[in-house]
């Protein structure tokens, strides 16, 4: 999943920031209000995490702004204030969740998924796809009914795959929605990764993952 963070502080910022990449989320991180907001309208999120105190445009403006324009994205909100009024205001303005500063960071990890989760509908923790039956809460894989053990990369390369069968992806979608790189046309990242994943399917369902050539990769539909 694909996640804004919106935080002023920058040692907070990479923290959160660090912490979501190692859960498995593909995270823009960025500390202004403004700059939010234009990425929010030029880009495709699965979610965000929004400080309230912001420079340019504050939190709760933001998020008055995108759901008035009909941005209907997962929000969890922080703040270093406590007030209930903000905190009913922020709900109330269109966040899906609520958490005070200071917080333990596996909280918010948590938060974000149940507000994700939440938001597609609990069916779609369940993907599955040919031999490949995938649970996106617990990160639990199995081809076959055997089980396999990803790595967090991995997971998001075959969930992007199996939740579009018969869809082609561009390795330029690939990265930027499994590792947020701009695309570097010398890569062979993206390629690297689909014979890993061939490789945990197995010799007979490696062919699963179909090559286009040319263009990218499709799981078969």
């Amino acid at each position: 999943m694909k996640i804004l963070l919106v935080e002023d502080e920058r040692k907070i910022r990479e923290w959160v920031a660090k912490a979501l990449r190692e859960s498995g989320f593909v995270v823009d991180p960025v500390g202004d209000g403004n700059d939010a907001y234009d990425l929010l309208k030029t880009r495709s999120y699965d979610g965000a995490v929004l400080d309230i105190m912001l420079p340019g445009r504050d939190g709760l403006s933001l998020l008055r702004s995108i759901r008035r324009e009909g941005i209907n994205l997962p929000v969890l909100v922080l703040s270093a204030r406590g007030e209930w009024d903000e905190r009913v205001e922020g709900l109330n303005l269109g966040a899906d969740d609520y958490l005070p500063k200071p917080f333990h960071v596996d909280e918010l990890v948590a938060r974000l998924r149940a507000v994700c989760r939440r938001s597609k509908g609990d069916q779609l923790n369940l993907v599955e796809a040919g031999p490949v039956r995938m649970n996106v809460a617990t990160r639990e894989v199995s081809v076959g009914g055997n089980a396999l053990e990803l790595t967090a990369r991995e997971f998001s390369l075959l969930e992007m795959l199996v939740r579009s069968p018969g869809r082609v992806f561009t390795r330029t979608q690939i990265l930027d929605r499994v590792w947020d790189y701009d695309f570097d046309p010398q890569t062979n990242l993206v390629d690297v990764y689909v014979k890993r994943l061939r490789q945990h399917l197995g010799e007979e369902n490696r062919d699963w993952i179909d090559t286009v050539r040319g263009v990218g990769y499709r799981f078969k539909g």
